[in-house]
């Protein structure tokens, strides 16, 4: 059974930093792509930042610059490194990662349980 686990967020002022990890665990045959997602109170859900493989990044264009998506394959983890944060950060953030369970399976998408990410000063 895949797990994803975040840790991280909490309450920032204005300008501050946060980091957001997801460990994953369980079983992977294959871990593709991994990044995160934030959902704003009456809003969608949007992507913020995505990480191949490969290592080849993509960023929303409201984060571009002070975001950063980072992940340890060894560990199986995903980093969100956010600076420079703004009150319209504010959302519950959540990781997701494309895997393939097993040799025998399709990839499929998998969550983290979310976390509260407040900034306000």
């Amino acid at each position: 059974q895949v797990q994803l686990v975040q840790s991280g967020g909490g309450l920032v002022q204005p300008g501050g930093s946060l980091r957001l990890s997801c460990a994953i665990s369980g079983s992977i045959f294959s871990l593709n792509r991994m990044g995160w997602y934030r959902q704003a109170p009456e809003k969608q859900r949007e992507r913020v930042a995505a990480i191949t493989s490969g290592g080849s990044t993509n960023y929303a264009d409201s984060v571009k610059g002070r975001f950063t998506i980072s992940r340890d394959n060894g560990n199986n983890t995903v980093y969100l490194q956010m600076n420079n944060l703004r009150p319209e950060d504010t959302a519950v953030y959540y990781c997701n990662a494309g895997l393939v369970p097993a040799m025998w399976e399709y990839e499929d998408d998998y969550w983290g349980q979310g976390t509260q990410v407040t900034v306000s000063s």
